[in-house]
């Protein structure tokens, strides 16, 4: 099957835009730096990348006969707010279980942001003491039984919607758009820079632009600090991925890569140049970008650019995933 050939239930606006970033691009004097903006996506609840990853997944579970989506993630978690969103807009119900994937003491960490979004939504929320961590958890396994138990058909759907057989779809779709929005601008971004932790928004747009005849450099940025779990599973959700949409050949090793470096030694936690990050793209841009993953991935990008990693004749497409509403939980660092 191609990519083409996967039901696709549209939940964005259309193409999200793209657009250069010429100040960041003229302060750090390297390489012209763009930005596609996931957290301009959608209407629904702020969008981001994972609404990406629902519109293939949305079709399974309808097709199943179900009545609630029941997902993972920590406590400020975009994904948990996007298949909260996406459960109200189609008249499901949604449980989303919210552990303690970071340690942090903000007193408000629990109330505001993506939680109470969710909430907002309708979603029944459930927080767990359980932390941080990529695989399968018994928490979620229970709320699935709970539902069944009561009656209700569940929709499972893994944190990040990233470890399941329909997760990298939705990036590999975003490949073709960028590939369709470079014809229209003119350009060809030569470098993509994104974000892993969960991994399959990374993966699928490596299977995407595996299938395209232009070669670039796909850079992941680990924020999970966890990364050799992030590799294997980046690794894993790429080739079934690219088997998925009929690639026709075996992804190589040097097409995934998954860079250490900015994550910090822990998930969620911002560390020095996550805060400088976050500052130098709202100062110079305008541009909001989150603790946990953008001011990350972008100190990566920041660093690669200013090393000369990147060449300064490169077109660089920053992947903005839209994880603002968690930086609600950060108020004891941005004031």
């Amino acid at each position: 099957m191609s990519l083409q050939d996967f039901d696709r239930y549209p939940l964005t606006f259309g193409p999200s835009p793209v657009h250069e970033l010429s100040r960041l691009t003229k302060h750090l004097g390297g390489a012209s730096i763009w930005a596609k903006r996931e957290d301009c996506n959608s209407g629904l609840a702020f969008g981001g990348n994972k609404t990406r990853k629902l519109e293939y997944l949305i079709p399974d579970a309808l097709a199943q006969g179900a009545d609630t989506l029941v997902s993972i993630g920590g406590i400020q978690s975009n994904h948990t707010r996007q298949v909260s969103a996406v459960a109200a807009k189609l008249g499901l119900k949604a449980v989303v279980v919210q552990e303690a994937w970071v340690n942090w003491p903000d007193s408000v960490n629990d109330r505001v942001g993506n939680i109470m979004l969710s909430r907002i939504m309708g979603a029944d929320v459930r927080l767990s003491s359980d932390g941080f961590g990529i695989g399968f958890k018994s928490s979620w396994e229970q709320a699935l039984a709970d539902v069944e138990s009561d009656g209700g058909k569940p929709y499972a759907i893994p944190a990040g919607a990233s470890d399941h057989r329909l997760g990298g779809l939705g990036f590999a779709n975003w490949a073709q758009e960028v590939q369709q929005q470079e014809d229209e601008l003119g350009i060809f971004f030569d470098t993509v820079v994104i974000c892993a932790v969960t991994g399959s928004t990374l993966a699928g747009a490596i299977a995407g632009f595996a299938a395209q005849d232009r070669p670039r450099r796909v850079i992941g940025i680990d924020a999970s600090a966890k990364l050799e779990a992030t590799r294997e599973q980046v690794a894993r959700i790429a080739r079934n991925t690219a088997e998925l949409i009929d690639l026709g050949r075996e992804l190589c090793d040097d097409e995934i890569t998954v860079l250490e470096g900015w994550a910090g030694d822990y998930y969620g936690i911002p560390v020095d140049s996550t805060n400088e990050a976050i500052y130098l793209t709202g100062r110079l841009e305008g541009v909001i970008i989150d603790p946990v993953y953008e001011g990350k991935s972008m100190a990566g990008l920041i660093d690669l650019v200013s090393s000369g990693d990147i060449p300064k004749d490169s077109n660089v497409l920053y992947a903005h995933l839209g994880g603002q509403p968690a930086i609600n939980a950060y108020s004891a660092v941005y004031h």
